[in-house]
């Protein structure tokens, strides 16, 4: 890729600082930008070759047209629903993601969700702390013997079928974008299979507007038997109304959540004044975990994003 020499690039979220002592090292000319409003940074982004965010704002076809020199967004993290990514690329800007990064905490994360709903680590954390000695009904549910899907191979599904190995379990995946993925770690699966052998679904699969609530209640009942449900993926994949009607039905067994189709885009918070009364049963359920978002948050990720980042910038624009 041709570059105008130093390029600029602008940070629009604070990254690790690893990432812009590597780009200033290799040539680049960093800025950084934490607090001015969108309309506010679209009256100087001509300026700039490039852009470091996480999810501050949208970046939509009306910005990036201001962005006339742009070549690349590198997002820090794995989500690009608040890009307008076709039309970046249709502008020759090149979006670059790093789930490399958070590929390993997420995948601790979900186990740890998940060895939580299984064995009622929560509510019994809860209970003995509220002076209650509570056994019997806290009894767990072992994982060896039970057959683990998971719905996306890519990083995250990928290392979480890794985390999976001494626990006895067998481990199918699927994968509507691959074929001939399996490995050591995971057998390839049909959907139909899935439904048919799961005791356990872990959802690794990105958002995007053809899978906008894909875990609905059609979904959840073609499972032939009632199952534990993971989400460390996407809020809004999954409908909360479907599957709070499930988990009183006793279909779904119990559900861990690091994420809710009622964050704001920034993922920062919630939608406060939208909040529907399936958020509420959830708060209250006994055999449901909740995360605030942060399956990919840990000290170690910060850094690996910055440095995945660091060389596809490179990389792509061979300074």
């Amino acid at each position: 890729m041709h570059q105008s020499y130093p390029p600029k690039v602008l940070f629009l979220d604070k990254a690790h600082p690893y990432l812009e002592a590597y780009l200033t090292e290799h040539g680049f000319n960093c800025h950084t930008d934490t607090t001015s409003s969108k309309s506010e940074v679209e009256a100087f982004v001509e300026q700039f070759q490039g852009l470091v965010m996480r999810s501050r704002f949208s970046i939509d076809k009306a910005f990036l047209e201001k962005a006339s020199k742009l070549q690349f967004l590198a997002r820090e993290g794995v989500g690009v629903e608040h890009i307008d990514v076709d039309f970046a690329e249709s502008s020759g800007i090149k979006v670059l993601i790093s789930p490399e990064g958070s590929r390993d905490t997420v995948a601790e994360h979900a186990l740890g969700l998940l060895l939580c709903l299984t064995n009622n680590l929560s509510r019994a954390d809860r209970q003995v702390r509220s002076g209650q000695w509570v056994r019997e009904a806290n009894r767990a549910v072992e994982l060896k013997g039970k057959t683990l899907g998971i719905l996306g191979y890519g990083n995250m599904g990928s290392a979480f079928a890794r985390r999976l190995q001494g626990f006895g379990v067998r481990v199918l995946a699927y994968d509507k974008f691959k074929t001939g993925f399996g490995d050591a770690f995971a057998e390839e699966s049909s959907l139909e299979t899935l439904f048919q052998e799961a005791d356990v679904l872990s959802a690794h699969i990105p958002y995007a507007a053809d899978n906008h609530h894909f875990i609905n209640a059609v979904f959840l009942n073609s499972f032939r038997k009632n199952i534990y449900i993971v989400n460390t993926a996407r809020g809004l994949i999954l409908n909360t109304a479907d599957l709070v009607d499930n988990l009183k039905s006793g279909k779904v067994l119990g559900a861990a959540l690091d994420v809710l189709e009622y964050e704001e885009t920034s993922f920062d918070k919630f939608r406060l004044d939208q909040l529907p009364p399936a958020f509420d049963y959830l708060t209250h359920a006994d055999n449901v975990v909740l995360s605030p978002h942060i399956a990919g948050w840990s000290f170690e990720s910060k850094e690996k994003h910055a440095r995945v980042l660091a060389e596809k910038i490179l990389k792509l624009t061979q300074i």
